[in-house]
């Protein structure tokens, strides 16, 4: 039987973009909120942006000098299997002295070194895949863990069957009330309710190809009497902060309060990652998909034709941006009618209950190796 009063030792591995970090987070949330006397470390990679979103969100955080290989010929390459080797070492250390009861990962590479050495020791581990398709590191560590949370159906062919339940993507909790911020949310952007609020997101570290078309349209955008919140991106804001001056336009490198910033949008332009998707259905907004084209087995387009297919969004290419986007976006942005259709279909498809399915998952593992 689980002790809820028990200092169980829990570590929460995975990061490199918000995609593995949040869904990590929300997952540690909830065990808090089941076990308040738990023990929580996250382990990351090194100035990675984890380094910095875990301890703002209350947790510890040790960085593991670790990066991904390279898709193509790059010196950058030949220090992987240094990185591996002293990522491994740090990690077989941190596992001795922090004694984990159960070891949870939530994909990229930060993740692998730290399950690979937790499952050679017979810990209890879960992994979290958000994606149709898994990243290298969650395909490799499948083999291993001892249940495998999904997203998607068919994940057969990349993970043992028994191993799988499906549970759908773990979202920030604030997301299931944002009807509620939305008067928060004008105060907090200082927008003027009468006008038509489009979100941008390209996420957390940007998009280049949303942003210059943001920045090519902005005349056609604003011809339409809408206001904009465009989160560029760290990797892009100081190339368009000079923009953030400029009337009805507000440019952001990250915001931090996504709920108000949901809360606060008509119609949102964003990528197709798994967890923008899941994010996406529970807000119950129109959405264009721009799927990345620069994601293993374009994965983002499939996302997103997944939502189109229920006639809950818009999908538009990024090769097709030049003949596509004005008339697209000009047909949802005069019709109230579509814009309420989309918004109702898409959160038909929320699932808003995962974060809570996996921590179930975890508590049997937790359970099982109490015995």
């Amino acid at each position: 039987m689980i002790n809820s009063n028990k200092t169980y030792k829990i570590i929460l591995s995975g990061g490199g973009t918000g995609g593995h970090i949040y869904p990590a987070v929300a997952i540690a949330n909830e065990l808090k909120s089941r076990f308040p006397n738990a023990d929580f470390l996250f382990v990351g990679a090194k100035d990675r942006m984890e380094m910095d979103k875990v301890p703002q969100a209350g947790y510890k955080i040790i960085g593991l000098w670790i990066s991904g290989i390279q898709r193509e010929l790059t010196l950058r390459n030949l220090s992987f299997p240094f990185k591996l080797i002293s990522s491994l070492w740090k990690s077989r250390k941190i596992i001795k002295d922090f004694k984990p009861d159960v070891v949870i990962g939530t994909g990229g590479f930060a993740s692998g070194p730290l399950l690979i050495m937790a499952t050679s020791k017979g810990i209890p581990s879960l992994i979290q895949e958000q994606n149709s398709y898994p990243g290298i590191t969650n395909k490799l560590l499948g083999k291993k863990a001892d249940k495998i949370c999904v997203a998607y159906d068919d994940l057969e062919r990349f993970f043992p069957k028994d191993k799988i339940i499906k549970t759908g993507n773990p979202v920030r909790a604030d997301l299931l009330h944002i009807a509620e911020k939305r008067d928060d949310a004008y105060k907090m952007f200082s927008l003027e309710k009468e006008t038509k609020t489009i979100l941008v997101l390209g996420g957390s570290l940007g998009a280049r190809r949303i942003n210059q078309l943001i920045e090519k349209e902005f005349d056609f955008l604003l011809t339409h009497n809408v206001q904009i919140i465009w989160q560029c991106g760290k990797l892009y804001y100081e190339q368009y902060k000079i923009y953030d001056n400029t009337k009805n336009i507000q440019v952001h490198e990250f915001i931090n309060d996504m709920a108000c910033a949901y809360a606060a949008a008509d119609i949102i332009i964003s990528r197709a990652g798994a967890i923008s998707v899941s994010e996406l259905c529970i807000v119950g907004k129109p959405v264009i998909f721009i799927p990345s084209p620069n994601v293993a087995e374009d994965h983002q387009a499939k996302n997103a034709q997944a939502i189109v297919d229920a006639q809950a969004a818009i999908i538009i290419k990024e090769s097709d941006l030049e003949v596509d986007f004005q008339n697209k976006f000009t047909q949802l942005i005069i019709s109230p009618e579509k814009q309420q259709k989309l918004g109702d279909n898409i959160k038909k498809l929320a699932l808003t209950n995962a974060t809570k399915q996996i921590v179930d998952e975890v508590e049997l593992l937790l359970n099982k190796s109490n015995k």
